[in-house]
């Protein structure tokens, strides 16, 4: 790598902003058709991921109904300790994500950058004073600034910078993963939060790369429009 690109990256780095290539590749988890590229934490029995159009089931709005016609990842489970997590084969260090979620009413998941530093998710809405357990905390690290979230059944996006914990030659760990912002439907609700160690319920261990995966035994989801900018 140039030494002046070096450089830069690690100003940046210290100033709270990714350094994204200006060539960098749009990566697409999620293909919209299926379920390949991604790998489940649990039983084939216990899976209740789809693809197709989510919406909230109209005689159970805690429920989610999945329909023929669309292109989004959607977890039908009935409830929390149903389901199991979801995660993808590729691996990820440094990124730039966007991606849009609907929650169920009351229901829960959560997005793990490299399968151990959990976003949560959850229908917040309407709480005045979100905790570490609402939509956007990282959990066990950090609560939301504010909350920014929409209501059960509808679409919400979010955009999070993140960056990969650094390990040594001897595999110690050097510095910590931070979230450098997450922004949740045009808001920024976390800025510079440092995380040292897992947040809980994670894959397993800190390691310089590590997948995308969803929490789905908490709750019904769906995820769609995935996009993931590697950075440097």
């Amino acid at each position: 790598m140039n030494r002046l690109v070096y450089a830069l990256g690690v100003a940046a780095l210290a100033l709270g902003a990714l350094v994204v290539a200006e060539d960098a590749k749009v990566i697409a988890p999620f293909n919209g058709k299926d379920l390949a590229g991604w790998k489940l934490r649990g039983a084939d029995a216990m899976n209740g991921w789809k693809v197709g159009k989510a919406a909230l089931d109209p005689a159970e709005p805690k429920h989610l109904v999945c329909t023929a016609g669309g292109n989004e990842m959607v977890n039908v489970v009935a409830g929390h300790g149903a389901g199991v997590d979801i995660y993808t084969e590729q691996t990820f260090a440094d990124l730039h994500l966007e991606i849009e979620v609907m929650v169920a009413k009351e229901a829960n998941s959560g997005i793990y950058l490299m399968g151990e530093y959990e976003v949560q998710i959850l229908d917040s809405f309407g709480k005045e004073n979100p905790g570490m357990g609402d939509m956007g905390a990282i959990y066990s690290a950090a609560v939301p600034k504010l909350n920014a979230s929409k209501a059960a059944g509808e679409w919400q996006t979010l955009v999070i910078d993140f960056v990969a914990p650094r390990f040594g030659a001897d595999g110690v760990k050097t510095a910590n993963a931070k979230f450098l912002k997450i922004v949740l439907n045009g808001k920024v609700i976390q800025e510079n939060v440092e995380v040292p160690k897992p947040t809980g319920g994670e894959l397993g261990k800190e390691a310089p790369e590590g997948p995308l995966l969803f929490q789905g035994n908490h709750g019904p989801v769906a995820y769609r429009n995935m996009r993931i900018t590697p950075a440097k």
